[in-house]
């Protein structure tokens, strides 16, 4: 992912948290499931530590202005078996 984008260190900073937690936020106003994978017991912590925060509407649609529509991962819709 590009969790190394000013805007979302920005947010970072704003709100105290990680990149990732700024996106597992807007995920989750957003009503986005999603499991976060980590191996790392911190990061395991922080992915959790998310509802403490709330992101403002303009930060959310700061956030929502960096779609690029691109997808990072496997599409789910076309998996080869």
């Amino acid at each position: 992912g590009n969790l190394d984008l000013p805007q979302l260190n920005e947010l970072a900073d704003k709100y105290g948290k990680t990149p990732a937690q700024i996106v597992l936020r807007w995920d989750l106003q957003n009503g986005v499931i999603t499991i976060p994978k980590s191996t790392n017991e911190k990061r395991i912590r922080e992915n959790a530590d998310v509802f403490d925060f709330e992101l403002s509407h303009e930060d959310m649609a700061l956030i929502e202005g960096l779609n690029q529509n691109k997808r990072f991962g496997a599409d789910p819709d076309n998996f080869d078996f």
